[in-house]
């Protein structure tokens, strides 16, 4: 299930709250001529939508910019040391044309200006899974990395290896 909602939807969305906001603060103003008991719970009702009215609309202007890669597999990070090293995991039936796709999705998702530091170092992220070349045993495979500048945002020329032994081996462990 997917509950992303596009910047136009928050915009609209966005829009309803403020009209709900402004409604509550006329409200709250007849709640103070009139002496109402709950005036004070108003004020902070209405406070509170505006604040969500703030917010839902600074979400519209649309500051996340996702970019679906054609072909990625669905992958999971299952480390993240917060600077330079990222570990994805796949699942083993992947092929080398998704694992490319796989590898450009993942360097986009997982870029963040944050990560940058004094020697600006390039971002690593590797791809694995876990293979079982016996029955009571795991073992870590990794088909690939790509590399990717901190500095600049838009990358287009990403350092992507793919470790065909390591794809072969695993063609031979499934079958």
């Amino acid at each position: 299930m997917d509950f992303s909602l596009s910047t136009a939807e928050l915009l609209n969305f966005s829009k309803w709250i403020g009209i709900a906001t402004l409604v509550l603060a006329v409200i709250t103003i007849f709640s103070f001529i009139f002496k109402w008991g709950i005036r004070f719970r108003l004020v902070g009702i209405t406070s509170f939508t505006g604040v969500l009215t703030g917010g839902v609309f600074g979400l519209s202007l649309g500051l996340f910019h996702h970019v679906q890669v054609p072909g990625a597999a669905r992958y999971s990070r299952v480390f993240d040391d917060g600077s330079r090293q990222i570990v994805i995991a796949v699942a083993p039936e992947i092929t080398k044309t998704q694992l490319d796709a796989t590898l450009r999705q993942a360097a986009s998702d997982l870029y963040s200006s944050g990560r940058g530091g004094q020697f600006q170092a390039p971002l690593l992220i590797r791809a694995r899974t876990i293979v079982h070349p016996d029955a009571n045993v795991s073992q870590p495979l990794y088909l690939g990395q790509v590399k990717r500048s901190v500095i600049e945002q838009q990358e287009d020329n990403l350092d992507i290896q793919i470790f065909e032994k390591n794809l072969a081996r695993l063609k031979q462990v499934q079958s």
